[in-house]
C-alpha cells in the first residue's frame, strides 16, 4: 500500500474523530489537563502536559483534515519526483510539529512544536535544490530564529515562577510588571512566525517549497501558529501591547494588500493575501475578541489551502509556469479548477454566505463597534478593498483574459487524483462558515450600527471589484502611465522594500565595516608594524647571521682589526 493512502487515511479519520470530540467538548464546556511524570528525581518532576479543550481539538481536527487532502494530492502533484516518501514523512513531521505546539499549554513542549516547524520548514522550502530555494530558505530559517530566541527568553524568565506551564500565570502575568516581559517575547515571537511587519519578507520567500507544501504552511500550519499562541496568551496582554499589536496588523494588512495587486507571481499573491488575513486575525485579537479570531483562523484555513490547491493545479498543466500574465481563459481548459479557485476567491473577499463573509464580516463589524480612530478604520476599509481588488485581478489575468500561453499548450484537466483532493475541501469552504458560528457562538453577536456603516463592507467589495478588473486592462504601448510611476511600482510590489532590509540591510553594513577593518589595519599599518615586520627584520638579522657562520678566513681577519681598534680606543 502508499505511503500517500495510508497517511491519507489515517489523518481523515484521525480528524473526524477528534472533530466529533470538540464539538461534545464545546457543547457540555469541558477541557481535560493531562499531565505524563516523565521522569522524577529526588524533588524534581519532568512532566508533560497535554491540554484538550474544543480550541485544541478543533484546530487539531482542521490542521489533519487539510493535510490528509494535501497528502492525496501530493501523490499525483508530486508524481514522478524520486523522493515521493522522503517528501511525505516530510509533511506528516511538520503535521506532527503543529501537533505538539497545539496541545501543550507548556513553554518547553511548545517549543519543541515551533522549532520542529521551523526545522522542517527549512527542509522543505529547499526541497527544489537551487540557488533561489536555498537563498529562500535561509531567509526562512533565520527570520524564525529570532522568535525562537524570544521564546527562550521567556522560558527562561519562567524560572522564576516555578513552572512553565504558562496556562496557571495568565491572569498574573496581566498585571505584574516583571511578567509582562514574557507576554512581551511571546508577541515577538509570534510576530516572526506570522511574519507581521517588520519580518514580512520570509513569507513570499517561502513559496519555493513545492504547492502542497505551501497550501498547507499558509493555511493551518507555520504561520497560523504565531496566531494560535497568541489566542492561547490573549489574557496576559496589557492594554498598551494590545495598542501596539493593534497597529503592527493593520499595517501588515495594508503592507500586504497594496503588494499584491503589484505581484505577477500566481503562488505570491496568495502568500500575500495570506498575511493579510493574518494581519486581520491579529489585529481582531488585539481588541479582545480572541474567540473571532480564532474562528476567521478556522474558516481561511480551508478556503486558502484549497487556493493553493487550484493554483498548483494550474501550475501542473502549465508547465510548472507561475506568471499570471500567460494565463488566461483557463475556465475553457479547467473548468472544476477554475469554479472551486473562483468560489475560494469569493469566499476571500467575503461575500455574502460563502464562509469567508461569516467571519471576516463580523470581525469587520465587532471592529466598526470598537471606540477606534479614524485611521484604524480607514486603513482597515481600505484592506478589505485591495483584497478584493487583487483577487479580482487575479481572477481576470488567469481565469477570464485572453489566452496568453503558447499556442501549442494543450491544458486539460486530466489529473482526478489532484481534482478529488480538491473536491473534498470545496463543501467546507462553501458551509463552515455558517456551521462553526452557529456551533462556535452559543449568544449570537448583536452588532448596532447605522446602515452606511453596516453596507460599509459591501460598498468595499464592490469599489474593490471594480478596481480590480480596471487595474487588469493593461496594454503596453508607449503611452504607458505605469512608466511614470515605476519608482512607486517598485517599492509597493517590494513590500515596501523588506526583503532588501531583511537580506542586504542586516549583512551590508557589517560587511562595509569589515572591509574598512580589512584595508586600514588587517592589510594596513597593523600588516607593516606586526608580522610582515617583524618577519622581515628577522630575515635580514639572520642573513647577516648566516654570513658570520660561514667561517671564512677574512672575517675573523676584520673581527681582530676591530677588536683592536676597540681596546686602542677604550684604553
Amino acid at each position: 500500500m502508499k505511503i500517500c493512502k495510508i497517511y491519507f487515511s489515517l489523518f481523515l479519520m484521525s480528524s473526524m474523530l477528534l472533530f466529533t470530540v470538540g464539538m461534545y467538548f464545546m457543547k457540555i464546556d469541558y477541557f481535560l489537563i493531562i499531565e505524563f511524570n516523565l521522569l522524577s528525581l529526588n524533588s524534581t518532576s519532568m512532566i508533560m502536559t497535554v491540554l484538550l479543550d474544543w480550541m485544541s481539538l478543533l484546530f487539531m481536527s482542521f490542521v489533519l483534515f487539510i493535510s490528509s487532502m494535501v497528502i492525496f494530492y501530493s501523490d499525483e502533484y508530486m508524481h514522478g519526483d524520486e523522493n515521493l516518501e522522503r517528501f511525505i514523512l516530510l509533511v506528516v513531521m511538520f503535521v506532527v510539529s503543529m501537533m505538539f505546539l497545539i496541545i501543550s499549554p507548556n513553554l518547553i513542549s511548545i517549543l519543541l512544536g515551533w522549532d520542529g516547524l521551523g526545522l522542517v520548514s527549512y527542509a522543505l522550502v529547499i526541497y527544489y535544490q537551487n540557488v533561489k530555494s536555498f537563498n529562500a530558505g535561509m531567509l526562512t530559517a533565520l527570520s524564525n530564529r529570532i522568535g525562537d530566541v524570544a521564546l527562550l527568553m521567556s522560558i527562561a524568565w519562567m524560572f522564576n515562577y516555578g513552572s512553565w506551564s504558562y496556562i496557571y500565570y495568565l491572569e498574573f502575568m496581566k498585571n505584574d510588571f516583571s511578567m509582562m516581559l514574557i507576554s512581551v517575547l511571546v508577541v515577538l515571537a509570534a510576530m516572526t512566525k506570522s511574519a507581521q511587519i517588520p519580518f514580512s519578507s520570509w513569507l513570499p520567500a517561502a513559496m519555493a517549497a513545492p504547492t502542497p507544501v505551501s497550501s498547507l504552511v499558509h493555511s493551518s500550519t507555520l504561520v497560523t501558529a504565531g496566531v494560535y499562541l497568541m489566542i492561547r496568551f490573549n489574557f496576559a496582554f496589557s492594554a498598551d501591547l494590545m495598542k501596539f499589536i493593534l497597529f503592527i496588523s493593520t499595517f501588515t494588512m495594508f503592507m500586504s494588500g497594496l503588494g499584491a495587486n503589484f505581484e505577477y507571481d500566481l503562488k505570491k499573491i496568495i502568500a500575500l493575501s495570506t498575511l493579510s488575513q493574518l494581519g486581520l486575525m491579529m489585529s481582531i485579537l488585539s481588541l479582545g475578541e480572541y474567540k473571532l479570531s480564532f474562528f476567521h483562523l478556522l474558516v481561511h484555513a480551508l478556503f486558502k489551502a484549497l487556493l493553493f490547491m487550484c493554483a498548483g493545479n494550474v501550475i501542473h498543466n502549465l508547465g510548472n509556469c507561475q506568471d499570471i500574465r500567460y494565463m488566461g481563459s483557463l475556465i475553457f481548459h479547467m473548468p472544476l479548477t477554475c469554479m472551486m479557485f473562483n468560489v475560494c476567491n469569493f469566499s476571500l473577499c467575503g461575500l455574502p454566505f460563502l464562509s469567508g463573509f461569516y467571519s471576516k464580516d463580523l470581525v469587520v463589524e465587532v471592529m466598526s463597534m470598537q471606540n477606534l480612530n479614524m485611521f484604524i478604520y480607514l486603513i482597515y476599509y481600505l484592506s478589505i478593498g485591495l483584497t478584493v481588488c487583487y483577487t479580482f485581478r487575479l481572477s481576470y489575468y488567469s481565469v477570464v483574459g485572453s489566452w496568453n500561453f503558447t499556442s501549442v499548450s494543450l491544458v486539460s484537466e486530466s489529473s482526478f487524483t489532484m481534482l478529488k483532493g480538491m473536491m473534498g475541501l470545496i463543501l467546507f469552504v462553501v458551509f463552515s462558515g455558517s456551521m462553526l458560528m452557529w456551533s462556535m457562538f452559543f449568544t449570537p453577536y448583536f452588532i448596532c450600527l447605522s446602515f452606511l456603516m453596516k453596507i460599509m463592507a459591501l460598498i468595499m467589495v464592490f469599489m474593490g471589484m471594480w478596481m480590480g478588473y480596471e487595474t487588469a486592462k493593461f496594454k503596453i504601448n508607449y503611452k504607458l502611465k505605469a512608466m511614470s510611476t515605476l519608482n512607486y511600482s517598485l517599492f509597493f510590489s517590494s513590500m515596501w522594500n523588506m526583503p532588501l532590509l531583511s537580506t542586504f540591510g542586516v549583512s551590508m553594513i557589517p560587511l562595509k565595516i569589515s572591509l574598512i577593518y580589512g584595508k586600514s589595519l588587517d592589510q594596513g599599518w597593523t600588516e607593516y608594524y606586526g608580522s610582515q615586520n617583524l618577519s622581515s627584520t628577522l630575515i635580514k638579522n639572520s642573513k647577516i647571521l648566516i654570513f658570520l657562520f660561514k667561517n671564512h678566513l677574512k672575517i675573523y681577519f676584520m673581527m681582530m682589526i676591530l677588536w683592536l681598534l676597540f681596546l686602542m680606543f677604550y684604553f
